[in-house]
């Protein structure tokens, strides 16, 4: 069907099911030229390039010939589209503040750095630890935590070792094994922390 016969609103619609660019990727998977796919379908090379760029929507019988020869179903064009990719910009503005939950004074502040994203892989956060401040109260969680000294130094416990970083350095480690920290050296420190698991440190309190 010559995308001209349609009306704006119906091209659209099937402009999103990207139809052609399937017919592409399942004719290049099974490494078919257009001539030889011409030939199980009966539409020339031609026709099959113009479908492919999206120039020509195929009728619903053309597309079963095209589905038929890669052993799909009509489905396979009409489920949903490619995902849009996740892109959220956080604002210094925007971001909002909190302390960590202890019975005590506040050990460290923490902001997170993407919170709009509903299903991120991780978590990070912007850390600040005062230079008077207790060390935080141990807490484990599930995966793995990073963090990255852009300030001062920090004091790091887990598992019975006890480590200083200073500004500049990185460490990795296993969340399962409870830790805690606090600003080395009497002076304020800022760390940049990522986090994987359910239950990351500073949203939960430990």
């Amino acid at each position: 069907m010559n995308r001209t016969a349609l009306s704006d609103t119906l091209q659209d619609g099937l402009e999103a099911y990207r139809i052609g660019p399937k017919v592409r990727a399942l004719r290049l998977a099974k490494d078919m030229g257009l001539a030889q796919l011409g030939e199980h379908t009966g539409l020339s090379a031609a026709m099959l390039s113009r479908i492919e760029r999206g120039q020509v929507f195929p009728t619903l019988a053309t597309l079963l010939r095209i589905a038929l020869v890669f052993g799909v179903g009509l489905d396979h064009f009409f489920g949903p589209g490619e995902e849009e990719p996740v892109f959220e910009v956080v604002r210094a503005s925007d971001r909002l503040k909190l302390g960590d939950k202890t019975d005590g004074p506040v050990s460290y502040l923490f902001e997170s750095l993407d919170f709009p994203v509903a299903k991120s892989r991780f978590q990070a956060y912007l850390a600040e630890f005062s230079a008077t401040a207790v060390q935080s109260k141990p807490h484990s969680h599930e995966g793995a935590e990073m963090l990255y000294v852009i300030e001062g130094s920090l004091q790091l416990a887990i598992h019975g070792r006890t480590e200083v970083l200073q500004k500049g350095d990185s460490v990795y480690f296993d969340a399962g094994f409870e830790h805690s920290y606090r600003a080395a050296d009497g002076q304020r420190c800022k760390v940049i922390a990522v986090v994987s698991g359910s239950n990351p440190a500073g949203r939960e309190g430990g």
